[in-house]
């Protein structure tokens, strides 16, 4: 008689690392000083710091993560600098 052949062990899942939901601020430089909130609900995120208190809204989706809340303001940043560098 044969011996029985052992099914393989699937391979583990690997974890996918937490992004942060804290972060710099673009007008004061302060580190960590950035919060990120988001509401399903109302379907908006927020981004605010804490130390100037700038902060910067737009809408979200059910994918949107705090980081790119963040990098929406950044952009956004960026972008109105440009357009103030172009009509000096």
């Amino acid at each position: 008689m044969g011996k029985r052949k052992s099914k393989a062990k699937p391979p583990p899942k690997k974890r996918m690392d937490k992004l942060d939901t804290v972060f710099c601020c673009p007008f004061c430089n302060h580190g960590s000083s950035v919060e990120c909130r988001i509401d399903m609900k109302n379907s908006i995120g927020e981004a605010s710091c804490r130390i100037c208190l700038e902060s910067f809204s737009t809408t979200v989706t059910a994918l949107t993560e705090p980081i790119d809340i963040y990098s929406e303001w950044i952009d956004e940043c960026e972008r109105v600098n440009t357009v103030e560098d172009d009509d000096a």
